[in-house]
């Protein structure tokens, strides 16, 4: 009878115990840039591991999960790929305040998935030899802005119009060059870097002093502190490491 009754009251403590860690676990929704993608997803898992919360991502364009959040979509937080929006989200007043951070600095790419496709200097813009060439859509993203500043810079924006290929975002844009319906084209780093492998492909290193800075930045939409404790995990040492280890830069 008394183990029985043991038993029972190490079942009802466990029970208990379960309830009580679902009760404070939580589900984080965050929209985030599609340059960012497979950087948050290694760092979602480490926070969901050590705090049991679930975090679950949107991607898509900068311009389009802005358009989304002032619609009213229910997202927790917001990982921009730029500093334009998370600032006029904080000035219209759906961002909470004191929320906004800079969370990496985004550096672009030429690439090719080709060995020998790109030279190291991009020349190949000016050469020709190929038949398209993929950008993000200037007005929706900032990695596609910057290319556009690469090229009007090199002088060749106008001469290149009927070759290139406008991705929505940099995701589709990746695709498109990772599928090769593009033979190149500009990406962010962070997309062909896979930490402790070599990069495939070939790619020009574009110099930062030839387009704006891509800062980017999360802001808090919702309280809640299940996303707060994201949003400062991001902050972390650790996660700082994670994030320079996928080729960004951090403040």
């Amino acid at each position: 009878m008394k183990a029985l009754t043991l038993f029972l009251t190490l079942l009802i403590t466990c029970v208990l115990t379960l309830a009580a860690g679902q009760a404070t676990a939580d589900e984080i929704h965050v929209a985030v840039a599609s340059n960012f993608t497979n950087t948050i997803k290694t760092l979602a898992g480490r926070f969901e591991a050590s705090s049991g919360h679930r975090v679950i991502l949107s991607f898509g364009s900068t311009g389009k999960h802005y358009a989304q959040i002032k619609n009213g979509a229910p997202f927790d937080a917001f990982f921009a790929a730029d500093v334009k929006r998370p600032k006029l989200l904080d000035k219209e007043g759906v961002a909470l305040p004191g929320s906004r951070f800079t969370y990496a600095i985004g550096k672009i790419v030429l690439w090719g998935p080709k060995k020998g496709s790109v030279d190291a200097e991009g020349k190949v813009l000016e050469e020709g030899k190929f038949r398209h060439l993929a950008i993000a859509n200037p007005k929706l993203a900032p990695y596609g802005r910057a290319a556009r500043q690469v090229l009007q810079d090199r002088g060749i924006w106008e001469s290149l119009q009927n070759r290139m290929v406008r991705g929505e975002n940099i995701g589709q844009t990746f695709q498109f060059i990772k599928s090769r319906n593009a033979e190149l084209g500009f990406v962010a780093l962070s997309q062909i870097i896979d930490p402790g492998h070599a990069i495939e492909g070939s790619l020009w290193k574009v110099p930062q002093s030839l387009y704006t800075p891509i800062e980017q930045q999360a802001v808090l939409l919702r309280e809640s502190d299940a996303a707060r404790a994201f949003l400062t995990f991001v902050k972390n040492d650790e996660s700082l490491e994670i994030i320079r280890g996928f080729g960004y830069a951090t403040p």
